[in-house]
Order: C-alpha cells, then sequence, then structure tokens
C-alpha cells in the first residue's frame, strides 16, 4: 500500500509540472494574442500589409492553435490532479483506519465474489454463445425434451434417419442442416499403444455437422458427406482438442491414429479448435463419428433405416430473409407430408389425429442445448437474487460504517468548507474513497469467485464426474464483475457521501459531542439497521425452507431400500454383444451366479434400469375391455433376484422363477398402480395385458403384483412399472444391483473381479451407491438448499456486524451520558439494557417488516419446495429465532462495555 502512495505521489508531482507548463501556454497564448492586435492596429494606421504582422508574431511564438488545444488540456490535467489526490488522500485514510477497512473489503469480496461465481455459472450454462461461426443463425427442430429412441406421430423433438434425409432434400427454409444422435453416448474402446479399454464419450452425427456449424479443424480436416453414406461409410473420426490432449499428450502426428470400438477401427482425420466443445452445454463428446455407423457402435441403434424409429435432433442454418416463423411453417407441412408416405406408415385414425394436431416449434440454438439449462434456470434465477439481496446488505453495512466514519470525520470536513471547499468537492472526495474502497473488494471478489469456481462445479455435478463447463474468466465476467464494483459504489458511497457534505460548521468546530439520540444521521443509521434485519429475515426463511425441503426430499419413501446397495453399469455393447445375442442370458447368469456367492453379498441382479436412468415406457391395455382404460407404463427387464436386492415387497402372487425360461409363455409383475387402474374390481393375478403400441410384445400373463415405486425423482409421484424376466426379453441389461454388508470399497472390488472371472473384456463404469443415485435425483435441490443456506448465514453475520458497528458508536458517543446516569445511582444492569433495549426495537422492527416480506418472496420458491408451503411457520419461526440471537450476541459486547464505563472516566470523556 505504501508503494501505491508511493507512486501515487510521484505521478502527482509529474501531472503539476505539466500542469505548469500548460499554464506558461495559456500565458504565452494570450500574450501573442495580444502582440497581435497591436501589430494590426499599427500595420493598419501606416497602410502596410496586417498579414505581415500576423507572421512576424507567429514566428516569435509559434503556433497559435497549438497553444490554443494546449489551453484547453488544462483544465482535463487539474481534474486529474484532483483526482489522484484524492486517492492518494482516500489511501491514507484506509490505512488510518484498518479496522473498517478490514470489514469493508471482506463485505465487499464475499458479496461481489458470490454474485459473480453465481453469474459465471449463469453464464456458461444459459448466456453463453455457441463458439462456431454466426451462432444466432442456427435453430433446432424441437426443444430436445426427449432423448433416447421413440416410436409415434406425436413425437416433436426426435426424428428418423429417413425422415432427415428426404427433409435435408426439400426444405428451403435452411442453407444447411445436420442431424446427430441423442441419448447417451459412453462407450468403451481401444487406442494405439494400449490394452485396456478405454471409456469415451461418442458424438454420432450426419456429414454436415461441422459445415452446418461453420466449425473448422486445427489439424487435418472435418467429416463431410462422403465419410457419411449409408451404403459405404468411411470408418473415420474427428476428435476434441481435449481429449487429444488427455489420450494422446497433444502428439503432432495425431492423424492416422487408430481407434477400436466394437468391431470397427476408425482413423483420425482432424482435432476441433480447444474452444468446441459441441452443441449441448455440460455435454463435451471426447471424438465424433459418422452417423451411418450407429448400428456399429454401442448401444448399436437399429433407427439408421427404421422409417419411424426417431432418435435424431435436427438443427439447421437459417437462411437470411427467412424468419422463424416461416421456417415453422415448412418444417410442419414437410412433416405432414414425409411421414404418411413411409411404407411402414400404417396409419390409424388417431395417428391420423395425432398428426395433423402435431406442431413441431423452433428453438434458437444460438447458446446451444442442454438438460442442465431445464434442471437449473429456475434454481439459478432465485439464488442470484438471493446473493443481491447479501450484496444489498453488504452494501447497506458499509453505509452505516461511512456513516459513522464521516461522523468522526465531521470536524475535518467542517474545515476544508470553512476554507471554501464547495460541496461538490467534498462529495467527489467521498465518493472516490468510495471507489477505492469497492474496486479494491471488486478484485477480492473476482479472486474469491475463481476460488469458488471448481466448487460450484462440482456441486453442481451430479455424479462424481465433474461437468464438462468452462467457468475461467472472460470478457463477460469482467464486465459484470466491473459493474457490480460501481453499482457497489454508488450503493454504499452515495447516501454518508451526501450527509457529510452538510455538516453544521460551528457544531463541528467545537467538536462538541451530542447525544446519540439527535440528528438524522442517526435515524438514517437506524434506518439501515432495519432494512439489513427485513433483507436477513427473507434470506434467512427462504434458507431454511429450501433445507427443510431438502431432508423432506432425502427421507422421501421411495417404495425401495436404498441403503448398502452397490451400482454399476456394463458395457455390454463395447465387449462385442449385440442386443439379441443369445450369449447375453448364459453372461447374465453367470455374472449374478458368481457376485451372489461373494461374502457379503446377500442378493445382486441385472436390470434394464435402476432409479433416475430414464426408461423404456408405453401405453398399457387389457384385450377385450374398454379401449378408453389404459395406464402408460415404464418397462424394466430385471433378474429373478431382483425384488429381493431392491426390497421392494410382494403384494399378491409370486414372483420371478427360474421356470419362467424363453420357452414359457410370457410372464409379467405389475405395480400396484397398474393392478388398481386396470382390474379395478378383480384380482389382477392370472390375468391378461398387452403393450398398446406394440404389435410384436402379444398378451403377458400378470403373476406378482408389487409395491409402488418412484423411479424417475423423489420429487416425482410413484411410477407405474411392469417387471419382465430376462430370460424372455433378450436385451442389453446395462444396470448390476448388489446388496451387500460390511465396507463398500471392499464389495465393489470383489464384484467388479467377479464379473471379469465370467468375462475379462466386459468394461465396468459409473460404480457407484444407490444411495448417491437416489441423492444425484435432486442435486438441483441439494445446491440451493447448500447455497441459500451459506447466503443466509452470510446475511445474518453482516447484520450482525452491522448492529455491532452501529451499538458500539452509540456507546462512545454517549459516553458521558452514561457516566451521569451512573453517578446518579443507575445500576450496571439498567445500563446493560438500555442498550439492549436498543437493539431489539430495531430488530423488532425489521421483524415486523421483514415478516410479510418473506412471505410475499416465498411464493416466488414455492413451486421449488418438496411438502412445504410458502407460510411455513416454522420455518419463519426458525428464521425469527436465529436473528434474535445473531442480534442479542451483536449487542452484548458494547452493552456490556457500557455497564463497565467508569463515572468518573466518562465524565471526563467531555
Amino acid at each position: 500500500m505504501s508503494w501505491l502512495i508511493a507512486r501515487s505521489g510521484e505521478l502527482t508531482r509529474r501531472i503539476r509540472t505539466l500542469l505548469h507548463r500548460d499554464q506558461v501556454a495559456r500565458d504565452l497564448a494570450e500574450e501573442f494574442q495580444l502582440h497581435l492586435d497591436l501589430r494590426a492596429q499599427q500595420q493598419t494606421a501606416q497602410g502596410s500589409n496586417p498579414h505581415d504582422a500576423q507572421a512576424a508574431a507567429r514566428r516569435r511564438f509559434g503556433n497559435p492553435t497549438r497553444l490554443r488545444e494546449q489551453s484547453y488540456e488544462a483544465w482535463g490535467w487539474r481534474w486529474l490532479e484532483t483526482l489522484f489526490q484524492d486517492a492518494q488522500y482516500g489511501l491514507r485514510g484506509m490505512l488510518r483506519s484498518p479496522g473498517i477497512t478490514l470489514v469493508a473489503l471482506l463485505s465487499l469480496a464475499l458479496g461481489i465474489g458470490a454474485n459473480t461465481a453465481l453469474f459465471s455459472l449463469i453464464d456458461a450454462v444459459m448466456l453463453r454463445s455457441l463458439p462456431v461461426d454466426h451462432p444466432e443463425q442456427l435453430v433446432l427442430l424441437g426443444t430436445a425434451g426427449e432423448r433416447g429412441t421413440v416410436s409415434g406421430f406425436d413425437v416433436t423433438d426426435l426424428f428418423s434417419y429417413p425422415f432427415f434425409q428426404l427433409f435435408q432434400q426439400r426444405n428451403r427454409s435452411f442453407i444447411s442442416t445436420a442431424a446427430m444422435v441423442s441419448g447417451d453416448r459412453a462407450v468403451h474402446g481401444f487406442i494405439d499403444g494400449r490394452r485396456e479399454a478405454v471409456p469415451m464419450q461418442v458424438g454420432l452425427v450426419s456429414g454436415s455437422y461441422f459445415s452446418t456449424l461453420g466449425v473448422a479443424t486445427i489439424i487435418g480436416r472435418p467429416l463431410d458427406d462422403n465419410d457419411n453414406r449409408v451404403d459405404e461409410p468411411q470408418p473415420v473420426a474427428v476428435i476434441s482438442d481435449s481429449w487429444w490432449k488427455r489420450a494422446y499428450a497433444h502428439d503432432p502426428a495425431i492423424l492416422g491414429r487408430r481407434i477400436k470400438i466394437d468391431a470397427t477401427t476408425f482413423t483420425i482425420i482432424g482435432v476441433t479448435p480447444p474452444e468446441f466443445f459441441g452443441v449441448e452445454v455440460g455435454e463435451a463428446p471426447d471424438l465424433w463419428l459418422p452417423l451411418a455407423f450407429m448400428p456399429a457402435v454401442p448401444p448399436h441403434r437399429t433407427c439408421l433405416k427404421e422409417d419411424l424409429e426417431q432418435c435424431l435432433f435436427i438443427f439447421g442454418r437459417l437462411r437470411p430473409g427467412v424468419s422463424f416463423t416461416q421456417a415453422a411453417t415448412e418444417v410442419n407441412f414437410l412433416r405432414q407430408q414425409i411421414l404418411p408416405g413411409f411404407p411402414d406408415a400404417h396409419l390409424s385414425p388417431q395417428d391420423w389425429k395425432d398428426l395433423k394436431g402435431l406442431h413441431i416449434p423452433l428453438t434458437s440454438m444460438s447458446g446451444g442445448f442442454s438438460g442442465l439449462r431445464r434442471q437449473y434456470s429456475g434454481p439459478l434465477r432465485v439464488l442470484i437474487a438471493i446473493a443481491g439481496l447479501v450484496l444489498l446488505i453488504a452494501c447497506t453495512n458499509l453505509a452505516n460504517l461511512l456513516l459513522a466514519r464521516s461522523t468522526v470525520r465531521a470536524r475535518e470536513l467542517a474545515v476544508r468548507q470553512a476554507m471554501g471547499a464547495n460541496r461538490a468537492r467534498i462529495i467527489r472526495q467521498l465518493l472516490v474513497e468510495s471507489l477505492l474502497l469497492a474496486s479494491a473488494g471488486g478484485l477480492l471478489g473476482i479472486a474469491v469467485a475463481q476460488l469458488a469456481a471448481p466448487l460450484l462445479l462440482r456441486m453442481v455435478s451430479a455424479g462424481r464426474d465433474v461437468l464438462s463447463l468452462n467457468l475461467s474468466l472472460n470478457s463477460r465476467l469482467l464486465l459484470f464483475s466491473l459493474a457490480l464494483t460501481f453499482a457497489t459504489t454508488l450503493l454504499f458511497g452515495i447516501v454518508p457521501a451526501l450527509r457529510a457534505s452538510r455538516p453544521d460548521l460551528v457544531s463541528s468546530l467545537k467538536e462538541k459531542q451530542s447525544p446519540i439520540g439527535a440528528g438524522s444521521g442517526t435515524l438514517l443509521a437506524r434506518s439501515l439497521i432495519v432494512s439489513q434485519v427485513v433483507f436477513s429475515i427473507i434470506l434467512v426463511a427462504a434458507a431454511v425452507l429450501f433445507l427443510r425441503s431438502l431432508v423432506n426430499l432425502a427421507n422421501s419413501e421411495t417404495g425401495f431400500n436404498p441403503q448398502n446397495v452397490l451400482r454399476l453399469n456394463l458395457d455390454l455393447g463395447s465387449a462385442g454383444y449385440l442386443e439379441n445375442d443369445p450369449r447375453l442370458a448364459l453372461l447374465y447368469r453367470g455374472v449374478e451366479d458368481r457376485v451372489a456367492a461373494l461374502p457379503g453379498v446377500r442378493a445382486a441382479s441385472l436390470s434394464t434400469f435402476t432409479f433416475h436412468e430414464g426408461s423404456w415406457s408405453g401405453p398399457l391395455s387389457v384385450p377385450g375391455a374398454d379401449s378408453q382404460v389404459q395406464v402408460s407404463a415404464d418397462h424394466n427387464v430385471v433378474g429373478n433376484d431382483y425384488f429381493r436386492t431392491m426390497q421392494i415387497p410382494l403384494i399378491a402372487g409370486r414372483l420371478f422363477g427360474s421356470q419362467d425360461s424363453a420357452s414359457w409363455p410370457k410372464v409379467a409383475v405389475v405395480s400396484q398402480q397398474i393392478a388398481r387402474t386396470l382390474f379395478p374390481k378383480d384380482s389382477a393375478i392370472g390375468r391378461h395385458y398387452r403393450i398398446a403400441d406394440s404389435s410384436t410384445e402379444g398378451d403377458r400373463e400378470i403373476i406378482g403384483v408389487v409395491g409402488d415405486v418412484k423411479f424417475e425423482g423423489v420429487d416425482e409421484p410413484p411410477t407405474p412399472i411392469d417387471y419382465f424376466p430376462y430370460q424372455q426379453n433378450p436385451r442389453y441389461l446395462h444396470d448390476l444391483e448388489v446388496r451387500y454388508t460390511g465396507d463398500d470399497g471392499a464389495i465393489a472390488a470383489a464384484v467388479q473381479h467377479a464379473i471379469h472371472q465370467t468375462n475379462p473384456n466386459l468394461p465396468i463404469y459409473r460404480v457407484t451407491t444407490l444411495e448417491e443415485q437416489v441423492a444425484r435425483s435432486y442435486t438441483n435441490h441439494r445446491v440451493t438448499a447448500q447455497l441459500s443456506a451459506f447466503f443466509g448465514l452470510l446475511a445474518a453475520t453482516l447484520s450482525a456486524i452491522g448492529i455491532y458497528g452501529l451499538m458500539s458508536y452509540m456507546v462512545s458517543r454517549r459516553t458521558s451520558e452514561i457516566g451521569i446516569r451512573m453517578a446518579l445511582g443507575a445500576e450496571r444492569l439498567h445500563i446493560s439494557w438500555l442498550v439492549m433495549r436498543e437493539i431489539l426495537t430495531l430488530v423488532a422492527i425489521g421483524i415486523a417488516v421483514g415478516v410479510p416480506a418473506a412471505l410475499l418472496a416465498n411464493h416466488a420458491i414455492v413451486s421449488m419446495l418438496f411438502g412445504l408451503t410458502a407460510s411455513d411457520p416454522i420455518s419463519l419461526l426458525a428464521a425469527i429465532a436465529i436473528l434474535v440471537v445473531i442480534a442479542a450476541i451483536a449487542g452484548y459486547l458494547p452493552a456490556r462495555r457500557a455497564a463497565r464505563v467508569e463515572p468518573i472516566v466518562a465524565l471526563r470523556y467531555e
């Protein structure tokens, strides 16, 4: 700090030198003009040419234009000198009051840092444009709300590959269009020089993907349409710069290297720029492959040639002059024109109705698309509002501190005003000091935001893998921080500056203390304390609501027991298995038997899905019954011990057994919700039903009814589910659930070893527990609760600092009054109560105003709560109790100090 003051002093001296030179220039200009006028009069009187006089003057004095410019610059230099003087004086003032300076810097660093960190997340998830050519021209068909593979005519977000080909040929609204596969991208492959399979994220895209986005490679070339011919595709790959670094250490000879995925070997032909991550925010593929290899890359999708198997996202670049409305009209027209023309399109009356009523919305893809945006858009808006209130409390606190400091400086400001300084000059001085404080706090806030960014990213990541988001410093973040710094300067600096610029010269110069109860300054300080309490009530009440909501979610009944259950995923496609491979049943039995035989394992089962992993869904109906009696259900293919592993109770009938083989009639176990809906009056056991939109599944006999469970999330109602035995349904079962006792780490290692004894080449990934998977389903609620609790605690702490500062100042100003009271016989307890009563009065007023405000604010977050209402009395009472306790603690020390004042010392204090 001393070095900065010295440098500012040196700069001030230089400015004064320049100002002296400017003054000389002004004097020369005036002398030049006077001499010019005199010479012109003389020449006119003698009959000579006046231009000769002007030339002589220029030779003597120089160029008058330059002299005038130097004269005009003088005012700017003088203003700059004054500014540096104010800054230098402000720095010295900050050093003279280290306590106030440290409290101010800490408050600003936390307030600005919290807002900047949250803004960096909002910027990365919701605001930042794709790093492609003219992203504002990109348009997505649909909203990307669905993923996976969907059949039917009422789909608006996914499309089939045959539809994409025809749409690409016929549309006139887009310069170019591209397609990419939706859904899970995790596969395992082999790269040069490694024997073990490497996990990688794969993006299957059309040949027009990179050209539509306008993305060029930094090495090699991108994919094109020649690589993506369905009849003869080229096994080539474009990799990301980050994967080039992780897997190949930026090997310059990367082109031509090979990657083997399942039975296909791909050759690397290009590397994307470092800033390019694809088009899905938070999801960054490691490599991009031609879409034509969809059947060859796990999970071996079959929708490449199926007319109505819809698994693609389609986007395009609008032609100049084409509006969203015009493009949407053409897209929907082509949809209704193309779909009925497919050979597999046997449209029923209901299909025709769905198709005609279908409307595909268009979505701007300038910022890409992401499930994170839907998941966190609401919580992030609430959190940035909460962080803004915290910053407002910090500013209010600092305004109170500066008010107290301006009272201490009243004599100084009065002397300056008596010596001729006008009010504007004093206000500018005080605002410069506030700007210095805010700037230092802003720099510290940026540092806090950068330190908090990895923690924030870790918090919002649902699993153990951190999301692929860039929260580093950028120009938008710097501009936000700069705007925040100037805003805080005005918020906490303008009121004290206006108040301090109008001192009472007589009383200030006499340095006479007045009781703190007198004067508008104290009333303003008390008003600021009350406003702090109001804001704190709002924040603490919201924090308590979010925390109680989180507790409700954590204790919510799911219908199964998630404790002591290990779960992991198997990459069957990367191990060479096809979805209908007859070897799968033998593999499943081997895995289940080996794992179940391990010490500490109570039960083990494979399944298509577990909790919060997506679903395979469809409507169910009863043959011969009323067609209106249907229920939409999720389907799950499971092992025989699945219900014992998950501890889902059996209500009626029996569970799957060895007799339910491929040669046996198809059977199913259904949840209570399905049984009640399809068979409201009779027992469901022994009855038959079918999947309404499937012509190949046939009828199934219900052999058992189990309890309802939640399948999508703990904040969702129980899902209707029917379960099929995998012996009768050959398909991929990626999930293994293991109920165990003992240490989960030892069990996880033993389970993986047992699986590799069955097939040493079977990749295993996403090893976690079922409890962690359940907790991931409410990650957004957890993040909101944790951050709001932090901000609520910070707001209460800042309010306590403000109360403590005001009460300490009051006690110091009333020292003589307290001494008189004690000399007249007042008890120490009475003096303590005198101070505490002042505190409790301010807090009571703040609570009276804050509770209605909190009730209004809580209505904005009621949709984010689980099992609570906006007017929950327990949360409000808890918030009030927290603030009263914190205020009492903050006021106790000043009250105690007031009670210990010695009367003789106090009477001499004047």
